[in-house]
């Protein structure tokens, strides 16, 4: 299976600058390029509906994930974003977080809702897989396994392994998942919104140690500049098309693991195809709330997420750090 060609460059304006004054730190000099990166934030503070187990609606779900790709990709119809991301009959990977357990992991709420408008973007249902490193671990955050080849695919690499060959990229070597190299064309990424104990927060880019043999590797540094480097795998990113970030749970303190008194419901989606912006905006989501909840910065606590200037360097160009250089929607539904 060849893959599809990547292009992960359009883009528009900026988040409000003062998002970044809490422990911003020193900005690396980043790539310069004329485009401008766009992010969405879609928030519907009912989405939850006050169910205190965190079961989430189909209806309100689809809703608040077309909401967020509407404004990605300005549409009056829901499925025609879609186009912009996979062409029908093209093998698509979804890649979750499945470690925080049923607390603390993609929702299967939100991957169901992407499945829904993948097929109706001309993707059957069998070229669908959800993945993550571990069978189990999906099973335990609430995913149906699913091996089968018919309806949509959903296992871990545990049951496929690793590439033989060893792909490299400055400070990293690592095999890649089987599911990425030999059953996808596009690849559609779904972090989680946390908190993490060395990196300082674990989004979007980070969620691409979930791909890798060896994560445990590069952890050292508060895992910079290897979260950088292992996102510029030729093969990670010919692939890489959208980054939706769960954050419909939360976590400010405490992670990467469920810690359910340091979790709160922000009840919303980011939504980017710069996985650099989508993570600075996170990142400033978790220094509000640990401001509110009387927390120090990250930066204060020696664990700012330096990963991000890196990413954004003249050695890397994933995408835009400085808040000049993209641009924040927010949305709101039942607002």
């Amino acid at each position: 299976m060849h893959a599809a060609p990547h292009s992960r460059r359009t883009f528009l304006r900026s988040m409000v600058a003062a998002g970044l004054a809490s422990g911003a730190g020193s900005l690396r000099m980043e790539a310069e390029t004329p485009a401008k990166s766009r992010v969405v934030y879609a928030e519907d503070p009912l989405l939850h509906g006050g169910d205190a187990d965190g079961h989430i609606e189909s209806k309100p779900m689809i809703a608040l994930l077309d909401q967020a790709m509407q404004h990605l990709f300005p549409a009056a119809d829901p499925v025609q974003p879609w186009a912009r991301i996979v062409r029908p009959g093209q093998h698509v990977a979804l890649k979750v977080n499945a470690l925080g357990g049923r607390g603390l992991s993609t929702h299967p709420a939100l991957v169901d809702a992407v499945c829904t408008r993948l097929q109706g973007a001309g993707i059957a249902a069998h070229q669908i897989v959800v993945f993550d490193r571990d069978t189990q671990e999906l099973a335990r955050a609430g995913f149906r396994i699913a091996t089968d080849g018919s309806g949509v695919q959903c296992y871990g690499t545990d049951r496929v392994g690793f590439t033989d060959d060893l792909f490299s990229y400055g400070s990293v070597g690592s095999r890649l998942t089987r599911i990425l190299t030999e059953r996808c064309d596009v690849l559609i990424n779904l972090p989680v919104l946390k908190d993490h104990d060395g990196a300082g927060v674990s989004l979007a880019l980070k969620n691409m140690y979930g791909v890798i043999h060896n994560p445990n590797k590069y952890h050292p540094n508060g895992c910079d500049p290897y979260i950088a480097d292992v996102n510029m795998l030729p093969e990670i990113r010919a692939r890489l098309r959208l980054h939706i970030c769960d954050a419909l749970t939360a976590c400010y303190e405490g992670g990467p693991a469920f810690k359910p008194e340091f979790t709160w419901r922000p009840n919303a989606l980011i939504v980017s195809q710069d996985p650099v912006a989508l993570d600075t905006v996170g990142w400033q989501a978790i220094e509000r709330k640990r401001a509110e909840k009387g927390l120090k910065t990250l930066e204060a606590e020696q664990r700012p997420p330096r990963s991000l200037a890196t990413a954004a360097d003249a050695d890397h160009r994933l995408g835009k750090h400085d808040p000049r250089f993209f641009d924040l929607v927010r949305t709101v539904a039942h607002g």
